[in-house]
């Protein structure tokens, strides 16, 4: 049994705050719903289309026009929904909803994952940003709760204030919690190489793409002793990864919606795994159906997942899903969230057009 109908819905939900990517400012998180049902109406699933503005290169309208292409197109010459060619945003939700439609179908769990039980938790890191103070604050506030895992925004221009931050931060939890940095490409490699060198032994476990030209990331390591974590270079640039020294590179960040399906994911966890890499499995903001995905993913992908930058639910007001995510001593459970991701609060919806396959 396959998908015999598709349904796309559009979404806008307010985030808590603005949010800033990329020097935009996006005030609300907005995407699509791909559902498919089966024939009999018995079974169905839901798959996220969610280009974020700032960080991915097609726009939602983009993603839309050729989700409803793919749409029109399906079964033409015997072709599937999946076809080559399709922007990472739209391939990633395709396959969520095909994987889910058939987990529904099946009874079984994505992933092979009816094999393994019980899944571990998934660990997530907390966010951090800001002034010192409030840094401080969260980091403490989210320590209590069970985090055991910080990332800290670093911003050129208040590269000063982010250095109190860590040698506070590294005061403050002496060994108890890790602490990983994001600069978010900002920095050259001298004002890199000069930022690392101020930072105290031993503070961070690495730095996720330093440099505007990753390129560079072997002499940064080589001049600071510091590793490096990829994220936006994976996708900017693909190759490039693979050329690096792996003593340069402490970990791989996967956002499954910027890197074209879990083909490419799942290649790069291989990937990781041979060179001794973490994976951190991450979001862009998007909704609970798509978290409750990829931590399902994470579980699947590693006995001892590392902490996953998956609490991003926690800036957005509503959800898609009906009982939000919601994270218990730090972890994420995968299993229940995964259950929840696929019961949908369909008020918070608006129907685009509906397909029979």
């Amino acid at each position: 049994m396959s998908a015999s109908y598709a349904y796309l819905y559009r979404y806008t939900l307010p985030f808590t705050e603005p949010v800033s990517v990329r020097g935009r400012r996006l005030l609300n998180r907005e995407g699509l719903l791909l559902a498919l049902k089966s024939e009999d109406g018995a079974h169905g699933a839901w798959g996220e289309i969610a280009p974020l503005p700032g960080l991915h290169r097609e726009t939602l309208e983009g993603a839309e026009r050729q989700i409803l292409e793919t749409l029109s197109r399906h079964g033409e010459n015997g072709s599937s929904l999946c076809t080559e060619g399709l922007f990472p945003s739209v391939r990633m939700g395709l396959e969520m909803a095909v994987m889910n439609l058939e987990a529904s179908i099946t009874g079984r769990r994505p992933f092979g994952l009816d094999a393994r039980s019980p899944l571990p938790a998934v660990p997530l890191n907390a966010l951090l940003a800001g002034p010192t103070e409030s840094v401080l604050a969260h980091a403490e506030a989210s320590f209590r709760a069970g985090y055991r895992a910080f990332k800290l925004k670093v911003r050129l221009e208040e590269r000063g204030r982010a250095l109190d931050s860590v040698r506070e931060l590294h005061r403050m939890f002496e060994g108890r919690a890790r602490l990983r940095l994001d600069a978010n490409q900002a920095f050259t490699l001298e004002e890199a190489v000069r930022f690392a060198r101020e930072l105290p032994e031993g503070s961070v476990s690495y730095i996720e793409e330093p440099l505007r030209e990753p390129r560079n990331i072997a002499e940064f390591h080589n001049r600071t002793g510091l590793s490096s974590a990829l994220d936006e270079t994976l996708w900017q640039k693909p190759g490039l990864f693979e050329s690096l020294p792996e003593k340069a590179v402490g970990a791989l960040v996967l956002k499954p919606n910027c890197l074209g399906g879990l083909a490419a994911v799942l290649r790069l966890v291989s990937h990781a795994a041979e060179h001794g890499m973490e994976v951190v499995f991450s979001s862009a903001y998007e909704s609970g159906v798509s978290l409750g995905f990829y931590t399902l993913l994470a579980a699947a992908t590693s006995p001892r997942p590392a902490a996953c930058g998956l609490d991003t639910f926690r800036s957005l007001k509503v959800d898609l899903s009906r009982n939000p995510p919601r994270s218990e001593g730090g972890v994420l459970k995968p299993e229940a969230i995964y259950r929840e991701s696929c019961r949908v609060e369909t008020r918070r919806l608006s129907l685009a057009s509906i397909w029979t396959l």
